[in-house]
């Protein structure tokens, strides 16, 4: 839906997903929308050159968040969240809620 507008498929998917979470790694955003690594680290990357997103580190983990310092963060927010709102609802299920585990389970923690 956006892809057009932004020219890049994986820039709606990365804002919609970001709108939902508030916070993704690209290992996370790669299995969930099941592609490659590469794009979605590039697409990260573009996002962050252009202030639109900041990263930080959580242990090796370089995990991408909205930059609350970006002039039109709201606006690109309502943006993707109106455009969540019109994906069917089976991609909505598919691609953007995620109900895995964060953390590894505790050892010894039975099943």
């Amino acid at each position: 839906m956006l892809e057009y507008l932004f020219s890049n498929k994986n820039v709606e998917k990365v804002l919609i997903y970001l709108y939902l979470h508030e916070k993704a790694n690209a290992s996370e955003l790669r299995s969930s929308f099941g592609s490659a690594l590469d794009p979605i680290q590039k697409t990260l990357r573009k996002l962050e050159e252009g202030g639109l997103l900041a990263s930080f580190l959580e242990g090796k983990t370089r995990v991408f968040q909205w930059n609350p310092r970006y002039p039109f963060i709201k606006e690109i927010q309502a943006l993707a969240g109106k455009a969540y709102e019109y994906l069917p609802s089976n991609i909505q299920e598919e691609c953007y809620q995620i109900n895995k585990r964060k953390r590894p389970r505790k050892t010894g923690k039975p099943l």
